[in-house]
């Protein structure tokens, strides 16, 4: 009797260990988007830096994929923030820049971000970071699909204290900009007012990011954690302060990377590694004229704010063990914009009724670089100036007005040094797989790509428009606004 009562409790419990695997196979997998702000192309040592150690980011490397032309939807913090949350073009969705501290736009409601689109498939959602497409409360995240939001509203240098830590003083007919908030849901819960407050925020981001996998680790989820550094002031904790023995971006990078490791640990610990997609990028090229407080953008041209390559070309890797062949490089083009496509054909989740420009990079993560979804990619700045145009390896440069660090001494410990904003860029055909510094003008050499890039270009125009053309643009959309 007793023979038989075991071998039907191990009947019933071989039945449930099936069903638990079925339901574990059929589960769509879990994401999380790592962003972090004004991290340069050759910030980490699996992209050339040899000053400080990445070692969390080398071991993703070695395990995943790592992209060596991913592009930022924008060189500006908004604008690459919305390009990745909506899968489009920021100019499509009428963002521009970034969003200060007084506006009253933001991403538009109406928009379908990755969240929403992830939640028609059951997805809990997570915001953890800086938001920064509008804090108004109709913008902010848990209006836009998240169901969690922790973290600063907009960039950590939009507050009153001055790059020497001091407070700034009020003057005559001037308002200052508010404490800096830190938000939870819909609410502010504290405020930073020192530099040596925002020191809390990488291991407050990552603690918050850790317990949100442990409490969803039975369902599907999707995590966008967007680290306020090491956009400046650069702050960092104690665990790592004067760890780099290259000053303090050093350290803020060593931080990052640790909270890498952190967020792997935890999905290893909840048995998760092999169900999850985790993809580390930045939103933008390095903020130069910060000098030691600054990034590298690994030999590339210029940095944030430029349409350059070391403007928005930025490191970008991705694992998930099984799924994604380990040790790999794509060269092959990529963007931000993509990731919704992508996770909507993961998830099985229907795309956004409004056109969006993403495409879906899936048979590049599954190591088919014949497929090349991607062959082209424009790059607008400013308002809504079409400044480039790239396909394949070749990159059209239009003439245009744009920042440049060039010739300029840089800024030293915490302090910018000059640019000039209003540069006049003369532009050129560049082949950015012999010249990625972008040196070398063979526009008379190769009149015939001139013309296919100044087709896709035109197309551009039509759709999107261009201030540098004076075309409107039939396709775009209006930002948010609140009365």
């Amino acid at each position: 009797m007793k023979i038989h009562r075991l071998v039907w409790f191990v009947g019933l419990l071989s039945i449930g260990l099936s069903a638990h695997a079925a339901d574990q196979a059929a589960r769509p997998p879990n994401v999380i988007v790592i962003l972090t702000d004004d991290l340069g192309y050759g910030d980490l040592a699996s992209y050339g830096a040899s000053q400080y150690a990445t070692p969390h980011l080398d071991r993703m490397a070695a395990q995943g994929m790592r992209f060596t032309h991913y592009y930022a939807p924008q060189a500006v913090c908004s604008a690459s923030r919305a390009g990745l949350l909506t899968g489009c073009y920021p100019n499509r969705v009428g963002i521009a820049g970034a969003i200060h501290s007084p506006s009253k736009n933001g991403l538009h409601p109406d928009e379908t971000t990755i969240a929403e689109v992830l939640k028609a498939k059951r997805y809990r959602t997570a915001a953890i970071g800086k938001w920064h497409v509008g804090h108004r409360r109709p913008f902010l995240p848990l209006q836009q699909g998240f169901d969690e939001y922790l973290g600063l509203p907009y960039s950590n240098d939009m507050w009153p204290v001055r790059y020497d830590g001091t407070h700034a003083v009020a003057q005559p007919g001037k308002t200052l900009p508010v404490e800096l908030p830190l938000i939870e849901g819909n609410e502010k819960i504290r405020e930073l007012r020192t530099l040596e407050d925002q020191e809390i925020l990488t291991t407050l981001y990552t603690e918050r990011a850790q317990a949100f996998i442990r409490r969803n680790r039975d369902e599907p989820f999707f995590l966008y954690l967007a680290h306020t550094m090491p956009h400046v002031p650069l702050a960092v904790s104690s665990k790592f302060k004067g760890k780099s023995g290259q000053g303090m971006y050093g350290d803020v990078v060593m931080e990052l990377d640790w909270s890498v490791g952190e967020i792997r640990r935890t999905l290893e610990e909840c048995g998760l590694t092999g169900q999850t997609l985790v993809i580390f990028t930045s939103d933008n090229g390095p903020w130069l004229n910060y000098g030691n407080h600054a990034g590298s953008a690994g030999g590339l041209r210029e940095g944030k704010g430029c349409t350059w390559e070391g403007g928005q070309r930025v490191p970008c890797i991705m694992v998930w063990p099984g799924q994604i062949p380990a040790g790999t490089v794509c060269s092959n083009l990529a963007s931000s914009i993509d990731l919704l496509p992508t996770f909507a054909a993961l998830a099985g989740a229907p795309l956004p009724e409004r056109k969006i420009d993403g495409v879906n990079i899936l048979p590049l993560l599954r190591g088919d670089f014949a497929a090349n979804p991607r062959d082209q990619f424009l790059y607008y700045y400013r308002k809504n100036s079409l400044e480039a145009v790239r396909r394949g390896s070749w990159k059209l440069v239009f003439p245009h007005p744009g920042r440049s660090y060039e010739g300029f001494v840089p800024g030293k410990d915490r302090f910018p040094g000059k640019t000039n904003e209003n540069f006049e860029f003369s532009g050129g055909l560049y082949d950015l797989r012999r010249d990625p510094g972008e040196r070398y003008d063979l526009k008379a050499e190769h009149p015939e790509i001139v013309a296919e890039l100044e087709k896709i270009a035109q197309a551009a125009r039509e759709d999107l428009g261009d201030d540098l053309t004076g075309q409107p643009g039939k396709n775009r959309r209006p930002i948010g606004e609140v009365q």
